[in-house]
């Protein structure tokens, strides 16, 4: 017989609103926009109060301020917010065995066995209240068989409280919701799900799997499968150490810094990419440099957790220099990428335009479907793809 699960998903209530008024407790109770504060600008994050005038995150800052002219515009402070993400961290991985942090505000949690002993509910309402005594910050969380329950139960719950789904009662509770509380269903699958007179759980929990196969195609099982709230995915382990790293062996050793700096450029473009095409964020770089004689050179920074080619390569170029100090020829360089998180696709949403991010998109679509460096950065374009020696890994 197969043992029943525990899962419990956290997530921070408007987290980058809840982070500002933290440090300013004037914002409270008012409508808060975070995010470019120019026309071309998109919206971050809002808090509950803007959100009622029908703001939502990524729209553009101009349509938010007609909807709701009274708001306060904050550009917002990535580094804060990934500080405050490190120390929930840190909070969290001190009280749970098994946890997966799923995004830079959101935690996936297993209890699963614990109940025999402390009582799973007892146990995640503890951690919350000590999420919240210590950082100071507002937290829900809901408690079910399976982590797609659990993050539905979690949205049913905010802001600010707790939910827990009995076993054998997902079906029941999922039902009444409209099919957008479903995760993986977004703007544009609910749209034909509309057109297909589909607007509640319940609709698509009676609709034969195959249609949706039909429809969707492998995703149609997923959509048919989470409706049920059936979710076998597995919480998988945080660990700091994951990372995404590139290296360039030179055929000879070189003491080009144009064709080095070339190098970087490139190797930091590719995988940055990679970052976005996995929804992933960094919040740490690294850079290595093997000179002729083989001595081998590290150095890496903390950074606010980003995905975007123009925040990494100034870093990447800055650690270059620092390390490069001895004037010999160099063997190989490395850019490695760790301290990684699943994130919406998240360019520098305090600073770019709409245009910016959607040339980001534009790009990564081009890069995926036809190749690595199709379109890149012209300096970039010296590097020789057959030069190029890259790989993904999970540095343990």
């Amino acid at each position: 017989m197969e043992r029943k699960r525990s899962i419990v998903h956290m997530d921070l209530d408007s987290f980058f609103v809840s982070v500002e008024r933290l440090y300013d407790s004037r914002l409270n109770g008012k409508p808060i926009l975070i995010g470019g504060s120019g026309d071309r600008g998109v919206v971050a994050s809002c808090s509950y109060e803007a959100r009622k005038f029908g703001v939502h995150s990524a729209m553009p800052m101009r349509t938010a301020r007609q909807l709701c002219p009274e708001a306060l515009i904050i550009r917002g402070d990535f580094e804060k917010y990934s500080q405050k993400s490190h120390e929930i961290t840190e909070i969290v991985r001190e009280d749970v065995p098994l946890f997966e942090k799923s995004s830079i505000d959101e935690f996936y949690i297993d209890y699963t066995g614990m109940d025999r002993f402390f009582g799973c509910f007892k146990m995640a309402h503890e951690l919350r209240q000590r999420i919240i005594k210590e950082s100071g910050l507002p937290i829900s969380l809901g408690l079910s068989e399976n982590k797609t329950v659990s993050k539905v139960a979690t949205g049913e719950a905010k802001p600010n409280n707790e939910k827990e789904i009995p076993y054998g009662m997902e079906k029941p509770f999922l039902a009444p919701l409209s099919v957008r509380k479903i995760p993986m269903i977004g703007e544009k699958t609910s749209h034909t799900l509309y057109n297909m007179g589909v607007k509640k759980v319940h609709t698509l929990q009676v609709m034969p799997a195959e249609l949706l196969e039909a429809t969707f195609g492998k995703n149609g099982t997923m959509i048919w499968e989470k409706a049920n709230g059936i979710d076998r995915s597995l919480v998988t382990p945080y660990s700091e150490a994951k990372s995404i790293s590139t290296e360039n062996t030179f055929e000879q050793d070189t003491i080009d810094v144009k064709m080095l700096e070339a190098n970087l450029i490139a190797m930091t473009e590719q995988i940055s990419t990679k970052l976005r095409q996995k929804q992933q964020l960094t919040a740490c770089v690294s850079v290595k440099i093997r000179y002729s004689d083989f001595d081998t050179h590290t150095v890496q920074q903390r950074v606010p957790y980003t995905s975007a080619d123009h925040t990494l390569i100034p870093i990447v170029k800055e650690l270059f220099k620092k390390l490069y100090n001895r004037r010999m020829l160099i063997r190989l360089i490395g850019v490695r990428f760790s301290h990684l998180v699943h994130g919406n696709y998240q360019i520098n949403l305090f600073e770019d335009t709409q245009e910016q991010i959607r040339l980001y998109q534009a790009l990564d679509r081009l890069n995926t479907r036809y190749g690595d460096k199709t379109v890149c950065r012209a300096i970039g374009m010296s590097v020789g793809r057959r030069r190029f020696n890259p790989f993904n890994g999970v540095a343990m």
